[in-house]
Formats: C-alpha cells, structure tokens, sequence
C-alpha cells in the first residue's frame, strides 16, 4: 500500500515511574531524538493527516516538545488516569468526522517503522474492519495473547493473567497499535466499561464489542524488536543498541564504510552521502550532515555540523554546534571548532580552538592557535582570510580580522586587524647570554658539593 492520509492518535499520558526520573517517560532520548519524536516521525513519514497526543494535565513539557517536533500537532488531555480506551475518549473529538482511517498506537515505541504502519492501515481495508499489530515473542510472558478464529481473524486479546496454560503457550502477543477503518468506529468506546481489578477502561475490549457486531478483525505481524516498549532505563538502554544497529546497517547500505560499526553512534538524523569513511570510536549527535567522500578519523565527537565532500576530520576532534567544514577541508587532531565557517581547503591541523570565526580558502592555522572569541560578557568573531598564515601557538582576541594572505608569527597575540599580505608578530625581544648555561650548571654542582659536606658532618 502507497501512503495514504490517516488519523492517528498517540497515548503519551503515562507517568513511566520505573524510570525515576523527572522527565517524562516519552521525552527520554534514543538516538538523540526523544520517543515521541521518533513515534511522531514515523507517522509522519507513514502519511499521517491529523494526529492527536494525549497527556496527562501537567505533562506541559511533553506538549510543547511535541509541538515544536510536529507543527500541527492536537493535544488532549486526559484528565485522570482511566485507562488506554479512556485516553483514546479524551483525543475522539479532535480527528474530523470523514476521516477515514485511524491508528492509535503508543508514544514510547521509537522502534515502529514507518511501512509497517501503513501497511496496518492497508489492513484495515483490505482484511477487515479493525487490525492489530501483534509479534512473535521470545518469552511472551506478561504479554497479552491474541486469540485467532480458524477463519484467521482475530477473536479476543487474553491478558497473561487471565489466561489459560494452552493460552499461555502461544507467542503472538498484542502490541498496542491498533488501526480502525473509520474514525467513526471509535464510537464503539462508550460501550467499554471497566469491572476489572484496577477499575480502568481498557482499548482492548473493543475487540469483543466489535466482534460481537459482526467486525472483522486481522492482525498484522512485525518482529519482536519493532514494538519494544520503553518502561525503564534498561529497557531505554535496550531501544538505544537497537536503533543503532538499525542506523548502522542503514547507512552502510547507503554506501558508507563503518571500519567498525559497534563502535560508532549515530543519531536519528544524521545524513551521510556515499563513499564516507568512520573510523572507530566516533558519536555523531543530532543535526549532523557529511558529505561524499568525507573522512572522519576515530574519536571524533560532533553536534549539529556539516561537513562538506572530501573533508577529514580528526582523529581526536570536537565538532560544536554551527560549524561548517568545506570541501576538502583538514581538521585534525584535539581540534575544537563551534559556530565557525572553515572554507574549502583551509587546514586547522592540531591542537587548536576555532570558535565564532571564519578561516577562509587555503587558510592554514598553526597548532595551538587560540582564537580568544569571549570577553565574560559577549562573543565576537574572528576572520581569517583566505590564504592566510597562522602561526603555531598564535592567540587571536576577537573582534579581529587577518587580512587574505597575511601571516601572524609563531607565538603572538593579535588584538589588532592584519593587513592583505601583511606581516604581524608580537614577541618580547630574545635576549641570549653567552655561557650562561654553563656558569648555571657549576653553580649548581658547587651548591650540591656543599650540602653532601654539611651532612657527612652532622653523620
């Protein structure tokens, strides 16, 4: 099935106490996006129209995280904690009348793919009124049983507890992601009650109602992994190594060469273009692009950069947010750039921080140059021309220019603009005494002789 316009309706209201911790279960980050980012996205991509996120009354953190991820985006709220089908009541009148279908699935599921949600959908009006994504578990302990007729079709979803030995023996397990043919179905939530144990209104006794209409209910089936649910940092950890196998082997399909991809952490972002090398030992954070041909030696860390085709980078370097390497650029090692343009060819090759500044065409910047781009009140920028000269163990105070093709000697500090091919060195003069090294050594020998004397006698 092609993408087609759906409702969709993500349940996020959960505390998730196993956590311990006071961010919301849903903002916890895999892949340096958070789960209800990566949930949000996969509907997104999946074709998704209207979408509503359900939350508790105080989880204003979630709303406005959610909001900022998928502009657009209804938020209800669930006023007490009934239940699934009575979250699901709270975001009904939100998805227009005609719309036709509608999925509801969970917000700490970052694993779901994008297809397999569409072809749910597809489901729903190709197999029957309302499907069910289930899995084959390992161990499906805990997990509720879906329970097929012989005509294929789903009859009831048996909790664990509720469930008989032969029940209990079966794998394929409920998932929480459920798709209607029609937003309309949804009516089909008042008749739910809760005489149960915990006294809640639970979304999978629509199953029994809408069989008992004479609805057609099939299941779908995704691998175990697809729909692990996040409950605790374990788990978190769990979806973490998960998602980056999956990226791994995405982006060595797409043509890059992980030298060893255990080793190597992406983020859910990160764009990379063919023939890319990454050595051992590199994190790539969010907003990440590098391009054709790029080299990025082994333990590197970057954030929120672009590289350019054919740079290197590294090993041994710090990327920051805003910086920018051009073609054929060379960053090398314990090299620190943030928010600075490092233009084609330049070189920055060791040692040295870059920061708030732009080092021009076929710059080269010395080891240990320093651009000193903050005063403890505010930042300010640093230019260096193309072609430029940069002495090793330079200190740049910005506000300051380097004119294109200027050379600053070794050792100097520039608080003043650098003329086009101009030379600027600040140093104390060199001052060298003859023999001085020696007469320093015969003194010491003498001072020594002494103190070997004063303590034979005091023996």
């Amino acid at each position: 099935m092609n993408k087609a316009v759906f409702g969709s309706i993500v349940l996020a209201a959960g505390k998730g106490t196993r956590m311990k911790s006071r961010r919301p279960k849903v903002l916890h980050e895999v892949a340096g996006l958070s789960m209800v980012g990566h949930v949000l996205r996969s509907l997104r991509q999946a074709g998704a129209g209207e979408t509503v996120l359900v939350t508790a009354p105080e989880q204003d953190d979630v709303r406005t995280a959610a909001a900022a991820l998928a502009p657009g985006l209804q938020l209800a709220v669930q006023e007490q904690q009934k239940g699934t089908a009575d979250a699901v009541k709270s975001a009904r009148s939100y998805l227009s009348d005609e719309l036709r279908p509608v999925i509801v699935l969970c917000g700490d599921t970052p694993l779901l793919k994008s297809q397999t949600l569409i072809d749910l959908i597809g489901s729903t009006t190709e197999r029957g009124d309302i499907a069910v994504l289930g899995f084959r578990a390992a161990d499906p302990t805990g997990y509720g049983r879906l329970l097929l007729g012989n005509d294929g079709y789903l009859v009831e979803i048996r909790e664990h507890a509720d469930a008989s030995a032969e029940q209990r023996a079966i794998d394929l397990c409920n998932s929480g992601v459920i798709a209607f043919k029609s937003a309309g179905l949804l009516a089909m939530l008042d008749e739910i009650g809760n005489d149960n144990a915990k006294g809640e209104y639970y979304l999978t006794d629509i199953i029994a109602i809408a069989r008992s209409k004479g609805l057609k209910i099939s299941v779908l089936e995704c691998g175990e992994e697809e729909v692990v649910g996040v409950n605790s940092r374990a788990q978190l950890a769990e979806a973490e190594a998960l998602m980056q196998d999956r990226l791994r082997l995405r982006a060595m399909d797409d043509g890059v060469t992980l030298i060893a991809p255990e080793t190597v952490y992406l983020s859910a972002d990160t764009a990379l273009s063919e023939d890319v090398t990454i050595e051992p030992h590199v994190v790539i954070g969010p907003g990440v692009s590098i391009g054709r041909g790029a080299h990025i030696h082994a333990f590197c860390h970057l954030e929120r950069t672009e590289i350019d085709d054919n740079a290197t980078v590294g090993p041994y370097a710090r990327l920051r947010p805003g910086a920018h390497i051009g073609t054929g650029a060379k960053i090398g090692n314990f090299v620190e750039i943030k928010n600075a343009e490092i233009e084609a060819g330049a070189k920055v090759n060791h040692l040295s921080y870059i920061g708030d500044a732009r080092v021009g065409e076929k710059a080269n910047v010395g080891a240990g140059t320093i651009t000193c781009n903050y005063d403890g009140f505010a930042k300010h920028t640093t230019d260096i021309g193309a072609g430029a000269f940069i002495g090793s163990n330079s200190a740049l105070v910005a506000p300051v220019k380097i004119g294109d093709g200027a050379y600053v000697g070794s050792g100097s500090v520039i608080s003043k603009d650098v003329e086009p091919n101009a030379l600027a060195v600040t140093r104390s003069p060199q001052l060298q005494r003859a023999n001085w090294a020696q007469r320093k050594r015969a003194a010491g020998a003498r001072a020594n002789e002494k103190i070997d004397q004063t303590r034979k006698q005091q023996a």
